[in-house]
């Protein structure tokens, strides 16, 4: 019985470790097609749509899509240097009414997986 504990709870101990480094998402068509989503956290991963960045004075606005639709992208949050259009990223925030999601967080595709931008003054582990 001692012994099933000890398995279980590191079972949920290596899941919860594992939980911060797999990054899953959902699609803009899939969001879109959620009629929940809005006032919701989620991860929203797409292709940073050519023509869509610019700085709006209070932050930065972009759209993401996914070969189907896209939606709009604010965040007043670090941009990874390696952000560019064109490229794949992963947001997470919440969706707003409208369809707007307000992201906290912003990762790009650098190589084969996805890194959040450096804070100012942290040492680069990469």
């Amino acid at each position: 019985m001692l012994g099933l504990l000890v398995v279980a709870a590191v079972a949920v101990l290596v899941t919860a470790s594992l939980q911060d480094t797999v990054v899953y998402y959902r699609t803009p068509t899939e969001v879109q097609q959620t009629s929940d989503s809005v006032g919701r956290t989620v991860r929203l991963g797409g292709q940073v749509m050519p023509g869509s960045l610019r700085n709006t004075g209070q932050g930065t606005e972009f759209r993401l899509g996914d070969g189907h639709t896209s939606m709009v992208v604010v965040t007043t949050g670090t941009l990874p240097d390696t952000f560019r259009e064109g490229q794949g990223a992963v947001v997470e925030g919440v969706v707003q009414p409208g369809g707007t999601l307000e992201a906290g967080e912003v990762a790009v595709k650098h190589s084969n997986e996805y890194r959040r931008p450096t804070p100012v003054g942290a040492a680069d582990s990469r």
